[in-house]
C-alpha cells in the first residue's frame, strides 16, 4: 500500500465514523454551507484550523497562507474575505497565528529562501513598525513577541479592507479577532484584539499592541 493509499483509507474511516454518528451529515452538508466563522491562519501543517477548535466540516470557512498575512493586494485572500462576508454572512473573522512560526522567524532573522522572501517582506514591515519594542525584548522572547504583533497587524489589515468597512457601514454584524496558537501545548490564546466596528478600530489596536 502506497503512502497515498493510506491517506485514502484514512479518509474512508473518517467518513464512516461521522456517518455512524450522524447518518445524514454529508447529505445535509452537500446542500449548503452556512459557517459563522472565517479562519485566516498559517499554512503550517502543525496548525489544523478546524480540528484545533473542534469544528466539523461546514462550520468554518478557511484561508491559510504562510505566516497568516492579510495583504491588501492579495486577491486570493481578499476574495475569500469578500465571499465569507458578503455571501456566507459570517459573523466572526479569526486571524490565528502560532508560536514558532517559520515564516515569522525567517523574517526576523532575515533568512533567504527565494521567492517567499518577497512575501515575508510584509512581516519585516511589521518589525520596522515595532522596532523599539522588539529591540527591548529578550532574545528568547523576541520571536514570540513578533508572532503576536504580526497577528494584531493582520487584524488591523482585515478591518481596513473595503469589504469589512462596507459591511459595517450597512450595519452587518461582524467582529474580527486575533488569536495565537501554542504548538507546545495545543492551546489557543486570545490576544484581546476584537474589532466590531470602524469607530473602535484605532483604540482596540492601541490597547492590543501595548498589552502583548
Amino acid at each position: 500500500m502506497s503512502k497515498l493509499d493510506v491517506l485514502i483509507e484514512s479518509n474512508r474511516a473518517w467518513a464512516e465514523s461521522i456517518t455512524a454518528e450522524r447518518p445524514d451529515f454529508f447529505e445535509t452538508l452537500a446542500r449548503q454551507q452556512s459557517p459563522q466563522y472565517l479562519w485566516i491562519g498559517c499554512s503550517d501543517s502543525r496548525v489544523p484550523s478546524t480540528q484545533l477548535v473542534g469544528q466539523l466540516p461546514g462550520e468554518m470557512f478557511v484561508h491559510r497562507n504562510v505566516a497568516n498575512l492579510v495583504i491588501h493586494t492579495d486577491l486570493n485572500c481578499l476574495s475569500v474575505i469578500q465571499y465569507a462576508v458578503d455571501v456566507l454572512k459570517v459573523k466572526h473573522i479569526i486571524v490565528c497565528g502560532h508560536y514558532g512560526c517559520g515564516g515569522v522567524q525567517a523574517a526576523l532573522l532575515n533568512q533567504k529562501f527565494g521567492l517567499i522572501d518577497n512575501w515575508l517582506r510584509h512581516i519585516q514591515d511589521v518589525m520596522e513598525k515595532h522596532n523599539a519594542r522588539l529591540a527591548a525584548a529578550d532574545d528568547s522572547e523576541r520571536l514570540n513577541l513578533l508572532c503576536r504583533l504580526n497577528v494584531i497587524e493582520q487584524v488591523a489589515n482585515v478591518s481596513q479592507t473595503t469589504i469589512v468597512q462596507s459591511a459595517w457601514e450597512r450595519g452587518q454584524e461582524l467582529s474580527i479577532h486575533g488569536w495565537i496558537y501554542g504548538l507546545s501545548d495545543g492551546l489557543v490564546r486570545d490576544l484581546n484584539v476584537c474589532i466590531s466596528g470602524a469607530s473602535e478600530a484605532r483604540e482596540v489596536y492601541r490597547r492590543a499592541v501595548s498589552g502583548v
